[in-house]
């Protein structure tokens, strides 16, 4: 990870998409060691994670997460996601976070030294340079280990670093249990099915 540990960081997560990329890893995310193994390495700031919730549904299956999230340490962004139905007639919900994340990233940017983006969307490359042009460094979180790669070229490149979801695995995931069996602070734990909203793209 190449975060110099005097340097003040920030982790704005894109909850959809890093949900994603674990899944197409075959991993969870352990919120808890997420954060540790970031207050472990920098002076941490605030960790940030933005989703879409269906507020009409009686039981959101992201609630409990968010719930968890909030009382334990992270700052969590939501809005309601939108839901239609597609040619095929299938049911689909779309939450795009995107302009939330890039106004509280820029606003808060004279507050810390370096932003970890948790996402491969390729709209983000824009507000990387943006950063970067305020003396800002980004590292990028997402993965190459997936037959097709779940973050664009032009993200990658501009990144100041690329950190492979694969790789920060082996400190802050684990393979999702059979059982469904987990324990708090993980991105899957019982009775707790991941967001139904999908990231921008799918």
């Amino acid at each position: 990870m190449s975060i110099d540990p005097r340097e003040k960081v920030v982790l704005f997560i894109d909850g959809a998409n890093l949900y994603a990329t674990s899944k197409a890893v075959g991993i969870d995310i352990d919120y808890r060691r997420l954060l540790a193994e970031f207050q472990a390495k920098s002076y941490l700031l605030r960790a940030y994670y933005y989703t879409a919730l269906v507020e009409d549904q009686e039981y959101s299956s992201i609630r409990p997460l968010i719930d968890w999230l909030d009382y334990n340490g992270f700052t969590v962004v939501t809005k309601p996601a939108k839901e239609f139905t597609d040619a095929a007639g299938r049911r689909k919900i779309k939450g795009n976070m995107d302009i939330e994340l890039c106004v509280d990233a820029l606003e808060m940017s004279q507050y810390y030294d370096h932003l970890v983006l948790f996402s491969g969307d390729g709209d983000f490359t824009a507000l990387v340079a943006a950063l970067q042009r305020k003396g800002k460094r980004v590292t990028v979180v997402s993965t190459l280990t997936t037959p097709t790669p779940m973050i664009s070229d032009e993200l990658r490149r501009q990144a100041d670093f690329f950190l492979d979801v694969a790789e920060l695995a082996k400190t802050v995931g684990r393979v999702p249990p059979i059982d469904r069996t987990a324990q708090h602070g993980t991105e899957r734990p019982v009775d707790r099915p991941m967001a139904t909203v999908e990231p921008k793209g799918s």
